[in-house]
């Protein structure tokens, strides 16, 4: 049937009529719209805890006159204010602040300061769902495996949970009240506290807040650590205690350095049993001092020095009650890194020992004579090789080590044979030895050059050693030999061999008599093994610690015979006692080896530079093959 020109029209509006309102209810019907925000919601809510939607909006009334947004939703941290008593602490941002006696200073950190992704763990992710029975079920999420992965009739979406992060507090006494008589060194300063809470009902704790609801941590010696899981703010206060006035200035304050990091603790104290420090040796005015290794391979390669040292009488009590304080030390430790870059201590980094590791050498002067000093190190967890490679994280921080105890001699005498009239000055007694040293190995180098050191191993004059190995053993051995460790004469050592007996001291004196006579006669004690010192230096008689007897082996064991390099052994009448000694690693110091020094523990030894013991008084020590 043919439609006549109206009825077309009529036709033709009915058809968009229709198409309108189909379109109109695809974009605009209610129930298009709630499943198309549900995903929206879904994102909004994510790290929201859970609640009841009928329940939120019945406790809402937007009419009333004194109307505020308190939803159940939202935290107070969202939308709230914290009180202008409260401080709010950056992460990562240490903060200084200045504390009277008896009082309290409260801050915050706000979980909304940090976006919900970055506080949480992202790895293993849950979703929480509400049946329609009012139960909850917890269902894996993303990324795992799921049999009940598709939305049931009866499950309504709830909240995807993640673990949250854990916040580190960290605080250091920088300064305290001071002591009014400088003999009163038994009793320190009162330490502050550290009260911690995360109820919202404690916003600021403190001395005589609800226990329940607060954990309250005491300094010790100037350094208190919390951590707490950042599931919402964290409430804290320092607190600082009465001071007794007949006993220290009360006029004086307590300040500190507060910090927050999500990475660790930004100020720690390690107070491991075996030290990050070691004494290598000291004379009557200087003293060397040297960490353990900082790689643990040779090609690993660190170019910023990441250890400060702090050095103090044990008589002087400036640090007690700041000991374990990274910036009470760098203001009160008698000897500390000063503003200026100046100071009484010369750092550097060393490469030595039978595997050739790096590690960082202090050498302290401006000591007193027979005093005992404590040295303290800390450690730049940024510039740390390890810290860098074992560590995820970005943030940075510093480590207080356990200290280690040291003592300096009575007389000044170098470790090495000196004579203060001939070299008054350590730069000068160090050139002899520099340059002595400097013509052994020339000599070897150039004897070494005439080895096939690049040829194929079947032609070769060894399978398991090469030119490389006689190169560092070579450098051990002429170490400990050409340039000898000595201690005083008077030293009571029976392990020191006595050298150059028959000569004068060089203020003109003699050893005894019947002691001349005994042992003048022997030349391994009637002269220096290298007889460039009797001749340059005179120092007179000494007694040295014999370099061990394993430098010589390896020496042997690694260059070419033709080198003609030779050892005596034990007990031999080619003397053997007079010129070596065996390492025995349950006495202090039994022989001297590069990286000899005096250890806490016995068993243990350090690896320091091979040239390290070329003389203590150096401030850049000698050798550099």
């Amino acid at each position: 049937m043919q439609l006549s020109p109206l009825q077309s029209r009529l036709a033709a509006s009915l058809i968009a009529s229709c198409l309108v309102i189909v379109l109109y209810l695809f974009l605009f019907a209610p129930q298009f719209a709630l499943a198309a925000d549900l995903a929206q919601i879904s994102n909004i809510l994510e790290d929201v805890p859970f609640y009841d939607i009928k329940d939120a909006t019945e406790s809402v009334d937007a009419r009333a006159p004194s109307y505020e947004p308190d939803f159940s939703l939202f935290d107070r941290s969202i939308i709230g204010r914290v009180s202008d008593e409260i401080n709010s602490l950056q992460l990562d941002n240490p903060t200084t602040a200045n504390i009277s006696p008896a009082s309290t200073i409260a801050y915050v950190f706000e979980a909304a300061s940090v976006s919900g992704r970055s506080i949480q763990e992202p790895d293993i992710l849950h979703e929480l769902r509400k049946r329609s029975n009012g139960t909850q079920e917890l269902v894996q999420g993303e990324g795992e495996d799921n049999e009940d992965d598709e939305l049931s009739p009866d499950l309504g979406l709830v909240q995807r949970q993640t673990p949250s992060k854990t916040l580190y507090i960290s605080v250091n006494t920088c300064d305290q009240p001071g002591r009014i008589s400088p003999d009163q060194t038994t009793v320190g300063p009162p330490q502050l506290t550290l009260y911690v809470s995360t109820s919202s009902e404690n916003t600021s704790p403190g001395p005589g807040g609800d226990q329940g609801t607060q954990k309250s941590v005491a300094f010790d010696e100037g350094a208190a650590t919390y951590n707490v899981s950042l599931d919402g703010n964290v409430y804290f206060s320092i607190s600082a205690p009465n001071v007794s006035e007949t006993d220290f200035d009360t006029t004086m304050l307590y300040n500190y350095e507060v910090t927050v990091s999500l990475d660790g603790y930004y100020y720690s104290y390690d107070s491991v049993s075996q030290p990050n420090l070691y004494w290598v040796d000291s004379d009557a005015s200087s003293s060397l001092l040297t960490t353990r290794n900082l790689t643990s391979r040779s090609e690993e390669v660190i170019s910023t020095l990441p250890y400060t040292v702090f050095v103090q009488n044990t008589a002087n009590s400036n640090i007690n009650g700041i000991r374990k304080s990274f910036c009470g030390l760098s203001k009160w430790a008698q000897i500390r890194p000063l503003d200026n870059g100046g100071g009484q201590t010369t750092m550097g980094l060393r490469q030595g020992g039978k595997s050739n590791l790096t590690m960082q050498e202090f050498y302290i002067t401006g000591l007193n004579a027979s005093t005992n000093y404590t040295g303290i190190v800390a450690l730049n967890t940024s510039l740390s090789l390890q810290k860098r490679q074992s560590s995820g994280s970005g943030g940075g921080g510093v480590i207080v080590y356990k200290g280690v105890n040291f003592s300096t001699k009575p007389k000044t005498r170098y470790a090495v044979p000196g004579n203060t009239s001939k070299f008054p000055n350590g730069t000068a007694l160090a050139a002899f030895y520099d340059n002595y040293t400097q013509t052994m190995w020339d000599n070897f180098d150039k004897v070494l050059q005439q080895t096939a050191c690049e040829a194929p191993p079947t032609q070769r004059y060894s399978l398991v050693r090469n030119c490389t190995d006689c190169m560092q053993d070579y450098k051990n051995w002429l170490c400990s030999v050409a340039i000898p460790r000595c201690e005083d004469f008077s030293s009571p050592n029976p392990a020191l061999q006595i050298r150059n007996i028959g000569a004068a001291f060089p203020n003109g004196s003699f050893v005894d008599q019947k002691m001349r006579e005994d042992l003048g006669k022997m030349k391994a004690y009637n002269e220096s093994r290298n007889v460039e010192i009797d001749k340059v230096i005179e120092p007179g008689p000494y007694k040295e610690l014999l370099p061990c007897d394993y430098l010589c082996y390896e020496l042997v064991k690694s260059c070419p015979a033709s080198m003609g390099f030779s050892c005596p052994m034990p007990h031999s009448k080619f003397g053997f006692n007079t010129s070596y000694a065996v390492l025995d690693k349950g006495k202090e110091l039994s022989c001297n080896y590069p990286g000899s020094g005096y250890f806490p523990s016995a068993a243990t030894i350090v690896a320091v530079s091979w040239v390290g013991m070329a003389a203590l008084i150096l401030a850049p020590l000698l050798l550099v093959l």
